[in-house]
This record gives C-alpha cells, sequence and structure tokens, in this order.
C-alpha cells in the first residue's frame, strides 16, 4: 500500500533532475561565454594634452561602448578561436602588386603594395605600412579586410610578408622571421620612402607585428621621419616575462602555446631544405640535432631556444627575448602611439598589460586603449549571433589615423597662417 501511494512522487523526482541538469547546464554555458559581463567604452590611460583630447573628440570608438555579439563575443576565447580559424567573414581581396627585395645576407623580403581606393579625408598622400602577425602574411583574410577598408578611406597600404610565412615563395638564405627581426620591415619601408617621397606614414603592427614596429621605431631616429603614427593591436610588450606565462594552464594559455608552435614547426620544416641543407652559408650553429628536437617541441619556447634565436646568433633564449622585444626601445618612440590589448586576451597574460599602462602614465604622445573583450585580435562586433565583416579593431586603427591626419594638417595650417601675419607685419 505504501509502495502504491509513493508511485506517483517518481515523475516529480525525475522532473527535479532535469531541471537541475538544465540549470547545470546553462550556469556553464553563462560562465564559459562570460554573459554575465557587462559591455562598456574601452579603458582609457593617457596624459591630458591638446592631441589627446583631440582624439578624444575625434574617434567616437575611443569613448562609444563596445558591443560584440551577444551571444559569443564576451568571451575572448571564442573571439580568439574564431579570429584563427576565418579570420575575417565574408574577407574581400583587394588587389596589390607582389615586391621583392634581396637582403644583404641573400635572403628575399617580399611585400604587397594595395593602391588607395578613394582620396584621402585631408587630401594627402597617406601610406599605411602593416606588419601582420606571427608567420602571418598580405593573404591572410584579417588582412586582406583591413586593407580593403584601409584603401577605401584613402591609404596606400604596404603589408609585410614575413620571411618564410608565404607557401609559395621559397627562402634564398637559411633565415626565416623572427620575434624582433626588423630587417624586412625597415626594407619595405626604406622602399616606401624613396619610391613615394611626398607620402607621409602610418605604421601598424598586429600582435608579433606589434612588437616589430615598435622596436623598428625605437632603434633609430631615423626610423620615425614622415611617420606621422603608429598603432600595436594586441602585442605582448616582453617576450622574457610572457614566456613564464604562456608555459601556465590559465585561461588554456598552454594549450594556444602548443597550436601555435606546431604551426610554426610545419613552416619551419616546409623550407627544411633551405634551412638545414649542407651549404657554404648555413649558420654553424644551425646543426641536424636542432631539425631533430624541432620535431618533438611542444612550445614556442623550445623552438626559438633551438631555431630561431640562432638565425642571429644569441648565445641563450633569454638573451634573445631580451634584445628581440621592444620593450626596451618604447621610451625612444617620439611619434603618436596607440597600443591597444583587450582585458580577455587568452594569449596576453594580465601582468603584461601593467608595461603599456605604466608608459601611456608617463609619456605624454602614448594612449593605451583597453576594452573589455576582443580576445586575441577578434574585436568582432554583431548584434546577437553573426559577426560583422569589419570589426572594432578595424574602424578604430583608421579612425586614429584619420584624427592624426587631420592633427597633423591643422598644425600645418596653423603654422602658415602665423608665418604669414608675421610676414604681413
Amino acid at each position: 500500500m505504501n509502495a502504491i501511494l509513493e508511485t506517483p512522487e517518481l515523475p516529480a523526482v525525475f522532473d527535479g533532475v532535469k531541471l537541475a541538469a538544465v540549470a547545470a547546464v546553462l550556469y556553464i554555458i553563462v560562465r564559459c561565454l562570460n554573459l554575465k559581463s557587462p559591455t562598456a567604452s574601452p579603458e582609457l590611460i593617457y596624459q591630458d594634452t591638446p592631441l589627446s583630447r583631440f582624439l578624444l573628440k575625434s574617434c567616437p570608438l575611443l569613448t562609444k561602448e563596445y558591443i560584440p555579439p551577444l551571444i559569443w563575443g564576451k568571451s575572448g576565447h571564442i573571439q580568439t578561436a574564431l579570429y584563427g580559424k576565418m579570420g575575417r567573414v565574408r574577407s574581400p581581396h583587394p588587389y596589390g602588386l607582389r615586391k621583392y627585395i634581396t637582403m644583404s645576407d641573400g635572403a628575399t623580403a617580399t611585400f604587397d603594395l594595395f593602391e588607395p581606393l578613394a582620396e584621402h579625408c585631408v587630401r594627402e598622400e597617406i601610406t599605411m605600412v602593416i606588419c601582420p602577425g606571427i608567420a602571418n602574411h598580405s593573404e591572410k583574410q584579417y588582412i586582406r579586410t583591413f586593407v580593403d577598408y584601409a584603401q577605401k578611406n584613402g591609404y596606400r597600404c604596404a603589408v609585410l610578408n614575413h620571411l618564410g610565412a608565404l607557401p609559395n615563395i621559397e627562402l634564398t638564405s637559411p633565415r626565416m622571421f623572427t620575434y624582433g627581426c626588423t630587417w624586412e620591415f625597415g626594407a619595405m619601408v626604406k622602399y616606401i620612402k624613396k619610391t613615394y617621397p611626398h607620402s607621409q606614414l602610418v605604421v601598424v603592427g598586429f600582435s608579433l607585428g606589434g612588437n616589430i614596429v615598435c622596436k623598428y621605431l625605437g632603434e633609430s631616429h631615423a626610423n620615425q621621419e614622415r611617420v606621422l603614427c603608429c598603432i600595436s593591436v594586441c602585442q605582448g610588450y616582453s617576450a622574457l616575462r610572457a614566456q613564464e606565462t604562456f608555459m601556465q594552464w590559465d585561461q588554456c594559455r598552454r594549450f594556444y602555446n602548443f597550436l601555435m608552435a606546431d604551426n610554426l614547426k610545419k613552416i619551419i620544416l616546409s623550407h627544411r631544405q633551405a634551412l638545414f641543407a649542407d651549404s657554404s652559408k648555413k649558420p654553424p650553429v644551425l646543426a641536424d640535432t636542432d631539425l631533430n628536437r624541432l620535431y618533438t617541441a611542444t612550445s614556442l619556447m623550445q623552438i626559438d631556444d633551438n631555431i630561431m634565436r640562432k638565425f642571429h646568433g644569441y648565445d641563450s633564449l633569454k638573451e634573445y627575448y631580451e634584445q628581440e622585444s621592444c620593450l626596451h626601445y618604447l621610451n625612444r618612440i617620439c611619434v603618436p602611439l596607440m597600443l591597444v590589448n583587450a582585458a580577455d586576451d587568452p594569449l596576453v597574460h594580465d601582468s603584461l598589460l601593467s608595461i603599456p599602462r605604466t608608459l601611456s602614465e608617463k609619456r605624454e604622445n602614448v594612449m593605451f586603449v583597453l576594452p573589455l573583450h576582443g580576445g586575441h585580435l577578434g574585436f568582432f562586433e554583431g548584434a546577437v549571433l553573426f559577426p560583422e565583416p569589419l570589426t572594432w579593431m578595424d574602424k578604430l586603427v583608421v579612425q586614429y589615423a584619420n584624427a592624426i591626419c587631420q592633427w597633423e594638417r591643422n598644425k600645418s595650417q596653423c603654422s602658415d597662417s602665423e608665418q604669414s601675419a608675421s610676414g604681413q607685419e
């Protein structure tokens, strides 16, 4: 009798279990997708100067709320994964001409040149010199999307193809791109300055490219001539400090490290004939044992230690990271400098962001921009699920560059007016 009376209660128990399971799944989804995170305008660190006030007025994106796609856009991992997998949505195919430069060591540097598709807002000749991320080149979708947008805003674009990154371009010397080698980027800038003597430059670097462009500008004051400004997006500033965090499982950085190392390993192995074959040009420090160690490498640090540092003769990984990072060159940059990172970037540890924070608090030419979301080079925008072709990052870089060009034009006009007035007196 008691068993008969208790039987109707069993469905209620099962319903309770189902509800608990659904609640647990929803909780995990909310936590993983970071749905409770608010949207906000980027955090800005800068000195109060006439230029910074002008930038805040001229760049609405700096003070406007950045709203990523509702369902997944607040997850730095998904933003990063989507960027890594597909680059961009409905990416255009801008037409450019490939240029070849023979370096002093026999290496062949290449870059792609894209002419502007409209008149620039200040009606002057402006060239963006662009350095992509690690192992990237002008054919990557995020680069194509950005270049197309910049062209339509009146910019000529020159995009460096990292040495060894293009699958159809063979290496002509036993050397590849490295974390901070500025030789190829410098050769591209020199070509642009010589070929277009009236063009001013806007320097742009993404991720590893951000380290290269900042290091290049800081290496010599002459490198900053005719440069209007520099924009660095999602770089880590110090490889020596980053290597410790990149081996941690926090935010899955160790997993990202493995994926990036696997990709770099494939690129190196695709050029093993040029890098490891017997040749009089082959660096004596690069031996077959290094190739054997490459096969078993599971991190970027192992590849850097066994292969990359030896292209430039560094005795240790520590020396390589110290010398190749832009950290010691940032203070030497005098042109306006915008440093952009995302607070939820799973590749760049929060401790590394103290570098741009401190710099922007001390240097009047530096502005640090830190949105809550965006991941690593993601910065997708969209209403609910599907992202827009143009990202927040694409628009911000062009908007900032436009503002700097207008600032320089206004300064020039004021200077001309003052000279005219003094002449009349």
